[in-house]
């Protein structure tokens, strides 16, 4: 065995026997308080301090002022506008940046240099959110979407591991297990990336070059992610119900060999329903770890894996907990909880390999609990549902069984008190967080809960003195200006997941009925008595129109056309058909041994193998010349309105010629970026763009719409035509269905062969970007535009 891990596995155990004990006095110390009371007074004096900021006297005239009524903080926009307008977003933000300090960042308030970078900090966050909150009226905030992230890793040089990231959490969402909450999972994987980025910015000054801080980014955001990686595969898992119980015993083994070894074990035998996920969640986790371990420090890797082994042994002894056993003991129930609330803000610290901060280390252990207790009481119905033990729910179930319980509500406001008093040295500003983010919390939950049920619950958790719990009640009652900004954007952003998610769902769901729908009407069908030579020309073109086509573009006109301009369904079928017929023919023609030389399309031969390439062609003619003849149906529309449409579709497919033209003539030459573009524009980008005029034609919307729909149909166009170049070297022939390497077989310029893998994506992302941008000049519902632009830069063929 190494060296290394003989050191590992001497330290372990004695790492988390001194961290226990450590735990054991400070809940020793607490429960002194609780049962001597000594914490009213103290507190009480605190909280009549506070309250003269948070209890407003408001006058007659503010009912009367429209102007000055909150509005719903699920506007996002309208609250910061509100906050300015009232002049009330200073002190929000100097709270919520203060709490992020102490509560993330370790920090003492009391420190000049701390107060300095608070003050920085509200002045950019603020001039950003009043320029944001103008800019974007009631869009989502920027940093919601991918396209604001992009923005901002532009900014800071570090869009490779932005675009690393991405896809990253996309896979993982992608293989959560249904019985877990794959939203859930996605927003502590995400704070946890803020969480290390954030302690990464803190630990750089204005000294740091531009280059330095961009390496220092990059690593955040990859540790942040390897980090974070253990919450869903590793608590949650291990918490749901997905494994059995014998696998659970496996692999928590495994990972506590990983813990104590400083090696990942290999996975071994594995057999079931749940062995494929096993073999990513191992895959991912192993790469973390190592990508972890290879950026720690030789000082500091020590520190990092004995704060792991803390933490993961110490939500192991919780997770085996079961709430049907009356025996535990105040001890058993609290000190697991400081160890797993502390460690676990420990290691955002050490996975960056920072040097060590007693002060960080000793402000971060006591506060731990603090905030675990706090989350434990609003989770505690769905904890006790499920038969988690937590204080809480094991108060609930036994606290009129046993009067040497503690309550564990009661130790909550110990707990403050000691914090403000004995951790924070009674600083006046440590005193406002924390009361602010104690009493916002009892006001969000009762809420949500609804006041009968929050009075029951207070019912039972009282504190043991009455007047003091009075105190208590009366301020989250009357007490305003409580509320924080980290806990508005934990909001939008559990709206954004699940709003996105059904989106998606909804996307999805579309595209399978559409292109059900429109393959029922594409079928040519042969008259009784024509020419045997039609026949097969006939045949030939269905041949073409059975494959497995993504049918996007009639897709697209579909969805403009019906949901967005009312356009009746069956009045449109023409129109759809014709598209599909033209970007068949173009297909039938790019195929051809004369220009790409393909042997595969859409899963199947292409039409020249099947027949001879003569058949081909005159196939690609017929379908050209069918698809006019669509248009030409399209009767109950204006006459002069098809007219135009023709006239337009007629262009357009004049510039897919010249597109296809310019891409032959550019085989065995280096092209610019600027001479790529113009070609993939008019070989790709011009479709799109069809697909989305014309039904915009045919419902007669004012140009500076058609306007910025062309504009996000080019680069639209583009995103898609790079995502294509990537899947020729990157993809799957069998999810692709049709040979990968083939430009580079041709001898074509495409955006790899010019920018490379990583510059390609770069490019795809920034015209992604900019198709996004053109969205909001378009005043209709673009949630399915949207999702196309995700789905084109996601999708696997």
């Amino acid at each position: 065995m190494h060296c290394m891990n003989e050191k590992f596995i001497n330290h372990a155990d004695k790492g988390y026997q001194q961290a226990e004990q450590k735990a054991a006095q400070y809940f020793a110390s607490l429960y002194t308080q609780v049962r001597d009371k000594t914490y009213v007074t103290t507190l009480t004096e605190d909280i009549q301090m506070w309250k003269m900021n948070h209890i407003h006297h408001s006058s007659w005239l503010s009912f009367f002022s429209r102007t000055q009524r909150k509005p719903d903080t699920r506007d996002y926009h309208r609250y910061i506008q509100w906050l300015n307008y009232t002049g009330k977003l200073d002190a929000y933000l100097d709270r919520s940046v203060s709490y992020i300090y102490m509560r993330d960042l370790g920090k003492a308030l009391n420190s000049p240099d701390t107060q300095l970078r608070i003050q920085h900090a509200i002045v950019d966050i603020k001039k950003h959110l009043i320029q944001s909150t103008t800019e974007n009226g009631g869009d989502q905030p920027a940093f919601m979407n991918l396209a604001g992230l992009y923005r901002w890793a532009q900014k800071e040089g570090i869009e490779t591991a932005t675009i690393w990231v991405i896809n990253k959490l996309r896979s993982v969402s992608s293989h959560i297990p249904k019985e877990m909450d794959a939203e859930q999972a996605q927003r502590k994987l995400i704070k946890i990336i803020i969480g290390v980025i954030l302690h990464v910015m803190e630990e750089m000054d204005d000294k740091v070059s531009a280059a330095e801080r961009t390496r220092r980014l990059d690593e955040a955001i990859r540790l942040g992610y390897s980090y974070g990686l253990t919450y869903p595969f590793i608590d949650d898992l291990l918490d749901s119900q997905v494994l059995t119980a014998q696998e659970k015993e496996q692999y928590s083994r495994m990972i506590r060999a990983a813990l104590l070894t400083g090696s990942v074990p290999e996975l071994g035998d594995w057999t079931g329903n749940n062995m494929k996920l096993i073999q990513y969640i191992h895959s991912e986790l192993s790469d973390a770890f190592e990508y972890i371990k290879e950026h720690q420090r030789p000082d500091t890797q020590q520190t990092f894996f004995e704060q792991s082994y803390v933490f993961f042994h110490s939500q192991d002894i919780d997770r085996v907990k079961v709430l049907t056993r009356a025996g535990y003991t105040n001890e058993e129930l609290y000190i697991p909880v400081i160890l797993k609330s502390s460690s676990s803000r420990l290691i955002a610290r050490s996975v960056i390999g920072a040097p060590e901060n007693e002060g960080f280390e000793q402000r971060t252990f006591f506060y731990g609990i603090y905030n675990q207790l706090a989350d434990d009481f609003a989770d505690m119905v769905d904890d006790m549902r499920e038969g988690a033990v937590t204080p809480y729910t094991y108060y609930l179930k036994y606290h009129d069984k046993r009067s040497d319980l503690i309550n564990p509500f009661e130790l909550y406001w110990v707990v403050i008190s000691y914090l403000i008093h004995n951790v924070y040295d009674s600083d006046a500003m440590a005193r406002e967080v924390i009361l602010d983010r104690a009493m916002n919390g009892l006001k969000r939950y009762k809420e949500r809960v609804g006041t009968e049920k929050y009075n029951e619950i207070m019912g039972i958790f009282a504190s043991g003195n009455p007047e003091f719990n009075r105190l208590i009640q009366q301020m989250v009652q009357k007490a305003d200006d409580v509320d924080f900004f980290d806990k508005l954007l934990r909001d939008q952003m559990i709206t954004y997941l699940k709003n996105d998610s059904r989106e998606k769902e909804d996307f999805f769901n579309t595209l399978k009925t559409a292109r059900h729908q429109i393959n029922n009407q594409l079928k040519i069908p042969k008259p009784q008595g024509i020419p045997a030579m039609k026949k097969q020309l006939i045949d030939a073109a269905n041949y073409s129109l059975e494959g497995d086509g993504k049918r996007i573009r009639p897709i697209l006109t579909w969805v403009m056309g019906v949901n967005e301009y009312g356009l009746d369904p069956s009045a449109i079928v023409p129109l759809l058909r014709s598209l599909e017929y033209m970007h068949t023919a173009s297909l039938i023609f790019d195929d051809l041994p004369t220009q790409d030389n393909a042997s595969t399309r859409r899963g199947r031969l292409t039409l020249h193998q099947m027949h001879n390439s003569a058949t081909a062609e005159l196939t690609g003619l017929y379908l050209i010349q069918k698809a006019i003849g669509e248009q030409s149906s399209l009767d109950q529309f204006n006459a002069e309105t098809v007219l135009a449409l023709i006239q337009y579709s007629a262009q357009k497919a004049e510039d897919m010629c010249m597109g296809q033209a310019m891409d032959l003539d550019s085989k065995g030459k280096a092209l610019t970026l600027k001479q790529l573009n113009m070609v993939c524009f008019y070989k790709t980008g011009v479709a799109f763009e069809a697909c989305l005029v014309m039904p915009a034609m045919l419902a007669q919307v004012k140009e500076p719409e058609i306007a910025a729909l062309k504009k996000f149909a080019y680069h639209a166009g583009i995103a898609f035509q790079i995502k294509d170049d990537l899947l020729d070297v990157e993809g799957d022939l069998l999810l692709l269905g049709k040979p990968i390497g083939k430009d580079s077989e041709n001898n074509n310029s495409n955006f790899v062969s010019i920018l490379g893998q990583e510059g390609a994506s770069k490019e795809m992302w920034e015209h992604y970007c900019l198709a996004m941008e053109a969205l909001k000049e378009v005043p209709r519902n673009t949630a399915f535009l949207k999702h196309l632009m995700n789905y084109m830069v996601n999708r696997d063929r």
